[in-house]
């Protein structure tokens, strides 16, 4: 067996002979993985220039859930059952939509895999699988696909973009002044004297410290009970998050829709964020539900633009395929203006990359990246999406484990929180 790799040694091998044989990868093949797919022609023709398949024999024990690993593995032949810790296992076959996906792409294996047949296998250095970086730049450039560049909407936007003419929401008045008092190292009854300013905000607060999130069995009834009870910081971050819902207003009713849905969308996202991150105990809960909240916000300015346009300008199909090409480095821009911190900053530019891996720690980027998964289950295609154990984000998690299985109880056990929460919120 003198083709296996050293990534495979110690790995359980029949001695029966493997039927296939390595092959060169075609960029053809390359175009159809995902995120590989989206490098650009050079880097394809690279890749395919020094890569070949690996093949394995069937019954071989590819990989084992809690090896630590530096590559993804991808599945072009044959057919592999994937069990997680719960022995759940599921099948992936070459030429299925799943095999779209990388088999696994976090620092840890959170599966164990057995080849049923023979395979063929790409190996791809999670180096090569960090495409995106962290933004450095104090202003993110828009990133327009070939296939926008004579989008009418999209090159009226850049322009505007680019001269440095967009307008930008403010953060809320009563967010910034609670903000600036608690740099000034205030405590409860100062900070309840500038939220009492805003009777809405006031009484959101109350609401929100007798929902689900914030069991008691003796209700909140002040402003200033509430704020004892949820802590001075995550007071802050619930002050912001609660004082954004402003900001997702407007007059069109197409922009009207748009913008309900995507906040509607952000709720949903960061109830999830502060349920993993809780449940985890690796993050901030109250951190983890701002994420959420501010995951999509660069929608709002874009949305507001194409408002003030004429409408015969632009289709409804227009702003569906410029949205998600624009609303992150303006979420980047907002948050930069706001005075947020990196980790937050960065989470509207990564927070849809399934396979952004900044950090060896989990962060506020993964929990958001993890949640916005779990919020498409039931929603969306799954055959379209990575298995919630083959991203880096999974991957990071200790002791504490996600699969298909795994998300749906935790979806199940948290009803009652994200539905009190989400009411809270968007009422």
């Amino acid at each position: 067996m003198s083709f296996l790799n050293p990534f495979f040694k110690g790995k359980k091998n029949v001695s029966s002979p493997c039927t296939l044989v390595s092959e060169k990868i075609s960029i053809e093949a390359l175009k159809e993985l995902i995120p590989i797919r989206n490098f650009s022609n050079e880097k394809l023709l690279a890749f395919a220039t020094n890569h070949s398949s690996e093949v394995f024999p069937a019954q071989t024990t590819l990989f084992k859930l809690g090896d630590e690993t530096d590559s993804a593995l991808y599945l072009l032949k044959g057919i592999i059952t994937l069990s997680d810790d719960s022995g759940k296992s599921y099948e992936v076959d070459a030429g299925t939509a799943k095999a779209k996906f990388p088999l696994s792409s976090g620092s840890i294996h959170t599966t164990t895999a057995i080849a049923k047949t023979d395979v063929g296998i790409l190996r791809v250095s999670q180096k090569i699988m960090a495409g995106k970086k962290i933004i450095s730049a104090p202003l993110p450039e828009l990133n327009i696909p070939d296939n926008l560049t004579e989008n009418r909407l999209l090159q009226t936007f850049s322009q505007h973009y680019t001269s440095e003419e967009l307008e930008l929401p403010s953060l809320p008045d009563i967010a910034l002044r609670l903000r600036k008092a608690m740099q000034q190292d205030i405590g409860i009854a100062e900070a309840v004297k500038i939220i009492q300013l805003d009777p809405v905000i006031s009484a959101k607060l109350i609401e929100v410290a007798n929902c689900a999130l914030y069991v008691s069995a003796i209700p909140a009834k002040s402003c200033f009970a509430a704020v004892s009870r949820i802590g001075l910081n995550a007071t802050r971050n619930l002050v912001i998050g609660l004082s954004i819902n402003h900001i997702f207003k407007s007059n069109s009713p197409l922009i009207k829709k748009y913008l309900d849905k995507i906040w509607k969308q952000s709720l949903y996202i960061s109830t999830l964020s502060y349920v993993l991150a809780a449940v985890t105990k690796q993050a901030n809960p109250e951190e983890a539900l701002l994420a959420g909240l501010i995951c999509d916000i660069g929608a709002v300015p874009f949305l507001n633009f194409a408002a003030n346009l004429p409408k015969d300008y632009y289709s409804e199909s227009d702003i569906a395929l410029v949205l998600p090409h624009v609303k992150g480095p303006i979420g980047y821009k907002i948050l930069l203006e706001w005075g947020f911190s990196e980790e937050f900053i960065n989470i509207p530019v990564f927070s849809e990359d399934w396979y952004q891996n900044s950090s060896e720690k989990l962060s506020l980027t993964d929990i958001v990246v993890l949640s916005r998964l779990h919020s498409k289950i039931g929603q969306a295609d799954m055959s379209e999406l990575p298995a919630i154990t083959s991203i880096p984000a999974a991957s990071k998690l200790k002791n504490f484990s996600l699969s298909p299985e795994h998300s749906l109880n935790l979806l199940h056990e948290a009803k009652q929180q994200i539905n009190d929460a989400l009411k809270t919120f968007h009422s």
